[in-house]
């Protein structure tokens, strides 16, 4: 077949360096985000050995291939053309072929219709491997300075206005950082909505061109950052970071409910401590109140 007849070999500056056939497979591999030199060598390797290259557009993929010298042709596989080309690609890993699967830019199957393809091999049998690279939304994460413990990529919000406020209302509860890709034509609308729902107050960042020769990154609050937008045009590929909302204090009735239940199984003294650990309270003020509540004697209480 092609493959075998073709030199499977990329190039690194001068150097031409050889690669290895693959095993037979599925590989997701990531791409550069913008700048070139954040190509893997691993994901080189995976390139120059694949028997079949698959990926959104044909011409940016042509790019990266000639930029590392890579010679096998690119195919087209993209939401348009998934329902026809995917059984093709099935085909060639059913025959026992090495196909790698690349976006336009960062990791496959992150906003991009590479998951269809992977769940039917899955499903097949057929090994699916990553071979990680870059991608837009955790660069945007360690850039944006936001707590990144727990963190939520949730993609495109709708874009019109009551459907996007109705998507940021189902995260206004969600304890973690959230990511959202965004285009430049919506970003002021879109952090007026976020501020509108979330929180004027609540932190966040734009990341805008990452790895680029103009990267951005603004950090502020939602306020800060949709009025520093609302005149403003801006260009580029977008990801927009907002930190966690402070969890609200809980009511003097909710308080009473939880030191309720915890002095049922524990002891004053402890219940208190496991009441000012949940709600962040002071624990002398929880066990005074606990008292009160039950008429409790501090006798023989930690």
């Amino acid at each position: 077949m092609e493959a075998d007849r073709r030199a499977r070999s990329f190039r690194i500056g001068a150097h031409e360096i050889a690669a290895r056939p693959l095993e037979p497979g599925l590989y997701l591999v990531s791409t550069p985000i913008g700048n070139l030199g954040d190509m893997t060598i691993r994901g080189l390797e995976t390139l120059s050995g694949a028997d079949i290259i698959a990926c959104e557009d044909t011409r940016v993929s042509r790019v990266l291939l000639d930029r590392f010298g890579i010679a096998t042709r690119p195919h087209a596989y993209h939401e348009h053309n998934a329902e026809r080309a995917g059984p093709k690609l099935m085909e060639a890993l059913e025959a026992g072929k090495s196909v790698a699967l690349i976006s336009d830019a960062g990791t496959p199957l992150v906003s991009d219709p590479g998951y269809r393809l992977s769940q039917t091999a899955i499903e097949a049998d057929i090994p699916v491997i990553p071979v990680p690279g870059a991608s837009a939304p955790m660069a945007a994460l360690v850039a944006s300075g936001l707590p990144s413990d727990t963190f939520l990529f949730a993609g495109f919000l709708p874009s019109k206005d009551k459907a996007r406020r109705d998507r940021l209302a189902s995260f206004a509860a969600t304890e973690a950082t959230l990511m959202f890709f965004e285009s430049p034509n919506r970003i002021a609308a879109c952090l007026k909505s976020a501020a509108a729902v979330l929180g004027a107050d609540r932190p966040a960042a734009v990341c805008r061109e990452l790895t680029k020769a103009y990267e951005e990154i603004r950090r502020g609050t939602l306020g800060e950052l949709a009025a520093r937008y609302e005149d403003e045009s801006v260009r580029g590929e977008i990801v927009l970071v907002i930190g966690p909302g402070s969890t609200p204090a809980p009511s003097e009735g909710d308080v009473d409910l939880l030191l309720a239940k915890l002095a049922a199984d524990l002891p004053a003294g402890k219940a208190a401590t496991e009441a000012a650990r949940l709600t962040g309270l002071n624990r002398k003020d929880l066990y005074a109140r606990l008292l009160a509540l039950k008429a409790i004697s501090p006798e023989g209480e930690a």
